[in-house]
Order: structure tokens, then C-alpha cells, then sequence
């Protein structure tokens, strides 16, 4: 962090995450982890925020730990997976779950992990499939109507989004054709509504991510220690180098995250 000139980072356990463990060896692993993440945060305050592991697919679990994580370890957020068992996150069984993050305004990050399907032989899921994972799982959330039923909380997608600011014209041109609900230009607002990292993102991803996404909801990520130290130094570099942004522009991403968190505002 200090190589890069991070001030701080937002923590969280991604991909495979507690899948390992099951039943109640599940939940008190992610309760082992949440406490752990939070106890950093309170140790190094002005370094460290911290979004708290759920216990999903069990819902009941994971309402507790919201409860838990928010009321008594005062985390930043909740880290999602785009899918729980091959559950996507707009499926009806995690409604309770997203009323109660809604409630609280929380602010949600999405990572991508293994696909319900089978990968590609040879070639590991998070080099191909996670973008993609990415992509299913936003679209899934718009076209479920999760942007505007759960309009206060911010949802961060990894990545950049996967491939959704590339393909987001497709996407709200033929969804909008299927469905008279919500025209080509709402839907695709909503798509737009989701905040966007910069992990592994620059330079190839860029110019579809500015063109697509409002400059305030693009947010700096690295996906470090998952990404290699040498990997994430790189894309941060080609970032800091990206042609066509401007200094100010590059601050505005740097800095996106003090405009999620209050906590960050008062540091």
C-alpha cells in the first residue's frame, strides 16, 4: 500500500470464500473471518474497512451476521458472490436478504466465483469465466428489477463491471424489445446505477468503462493479494498512465471511495 500510495483499503474475503465449510461449520468460519477483518479495521482505523462475509445460501445465517457485523463490528459494507450454489443473486430466495441490506443503505461489493456450468478445459475459471460471471449476475439484477426496488443500496461490481459496460447497448436494446416494462434508456440507467473497480481493468477495459459509467462511480481497485503484488502494480500503473484521462479524472476514481463510505470522509 504504501509502494502505491494507497491511503487505505477496503478488505474482504472474494471467491471461494467459506464454501469449503459447511452447515454450522460454515457459519462460525465466517463469523471466525468477520471478526478478524473487523479487529483490523479497529487497530488501524485510518488503513484498513472491511466488508463482512455471509454465510449464504443460508439465509437466516446471513441475516444474523448482518445484524451482527453492522450493529457490534461496525463494518464498511457486505461482500457478495454472484452466485451462492449456483443461485444467482436476484433469485427470490435472497429477497430478505437484500431488504435487510436496504434498510440499513449498505454498500455491497459483488465478486465473481465459480459459473453453474462446466469451464473451459485448461483454462481456469477466473481467467475466463469471471468476467463473464460478472456480467450474468448485474444483468440478472436489472432485468429482476433490483436497481430500482433496492435503489439505496450501492452495489460495487468487480472488475469493472465484467463485459456489462461493453455490451450494455445490446442488453438494454434487446431486453427493452422482450418487455414493455422499462424502455432501452431506463434499463440501461440501471445498469449504470452499479459502481465499477479498476481491478485489472487498464488499459483494455477502460475506454468502454468511461464511456459507459458516470466518472463518480468508477472506484480504485487492485484485487491484490489474488492478483499478484507484481500484477496489481501493473495495472495500477497503467491506470496512473491511461491516456485520455485526465489528472483530475484519475483523482476522482482514487478517491471515489470516500463518496460510498461517511466513515472515510472524516479520515
Amino acid at each position: 500500500m504504501d509502494e502505491e500510495e494507497i491511503a487505505l483499503s477496503v478488505l474482504s474475503l472474494t471467491a471461494p470464500g467459506v464454501d469449503g465449510w459447511k452447515g454450522d461449520d460454515r457459519l462460525d468460519i465466517t463469523r471466525r473471518v468477520n471478526d478478524y477483518g473487523a479487529a483490523l479495521v479497529q487497530r488501524f482505523p485510518d488503513r484498513f474497512g472491511y466488508f463482512a462475509t455471509l454465510a449464504l445460501p443460508d439465509v437466516d445465517a446471513a441475516l444474523g451476521e448482518i445484524a451482527r457485523t453492522y450493529d457490534e463490528l461496525h463494518v464498511d459494507g457486505v461482500v457478495l458472490h454472484s452466485n451462492f450454489g449456483g443461485i444467482y443473486l436476484g433469485d427470490p430466495c435472497f429477497d430478505r436478504v437484500w431488504e435487510e441490506l436496504e434498510n440499513r443503505s449498505a454498500t455491497v461489493f459483488i465478486h465473481p466465483t465459480t459459473p453453474p456450468m462446466p469451464i473451459v478445459p485448461g483454462v481456469p475459471g477466473p481467467l475466463s469465466d469471471y468476467p463473464a460471471e460478472t456480467t450474468r449476475c448485474a444483468l440478472d439484477l436489472v432485468l429482476k428489477g433490483h436497481r430500482k426496488r433496492f435503489a439505496s443500496t450501492s452495489v460495487i461490481l468487480s472488475h469493472g463491471g465484467g463485459f456489462l459496460p461493453y455490451v450494455s447497448s445490446r442488453f438494454a436494446e434487446l431486453s427493452a424489445s422482450l418487455a414493455n416494462d422499462r424502455s432501452a434508456e431506463q434499463l440501461k440507467a440501471e445498469m449504470q446505477s452499479f459502481y465499477f473497480d479498476t481491478a485489472l481493468v487498464a488499459p483494455s477495459g477502460l475506454p468502454s468503462l468511461l464511456a459507459f459509467a458516470p466518472l463518480d462511480h468508477i472506484v480504485f481497485g487492485t484485487d491484490f493479494p489474488y492478483a499478484s503484488e507484481k500484477v496489481s502494480k501493473t495495472f495500477t500503473d497503467n491506470l496512473d498512465r491511461a491516456s485520455g484521462l485526465t489528472a483530475e479524472q484519475l483523482e476522482t476514481i482514487n478517491s471515489g471511495a470516500t463518496r460510498l463510505f461517511a466513515r472515510l470522509q472524516r479520515i
